[in-house]
């Protein structure tokens, strides 16, 4: 019989996901303030690269609660899988405990 592989890359790119994270929110800055900079060499007026760095930090704090909601689905599946779902045993535990 052939033995189902395991996918060997698949670390590898959560891993690189985690990374980028911290890269994407620098990038997200570093972009706004580009196009305040932007902004503000085109118009003159100086208050429109605060917009872009608003917009950078807006971009960045998205980027966060992205991946903060993939990894909570993430968890949310695990918590239904029966291997990792061991707050049933605890609660039969402590059951057990006052029972004596």
């Amino acid at each position: 019989m052939a033995e189902e592989q395991k996918p060997r890359l698949k670390p590898i790119i959560e891993g690189a996901e985690s990374l980028s994270l911290g890269i994407s929110m620098v990038v997200a800055v570093l972009i706004g303030v580009g196009i305040g900079l932007g902004l503000r060499h085109l118009t003159g007026i100086g208050w429109l690269l605060w917009v872009g760095v608003f917009i950078g930090l807006a971009a960045a704090f998205l980027n966060v609660y992205k991946a903060y909601s993939k990894q909570y689905k993430e968890f949310e599946k695990l918590a239904k899988d029966p291997r990792y779902n061991h707050q049933k045993y605890l609660d039969d535990e402590d059951e057990d405990d006052a029972t004596r």
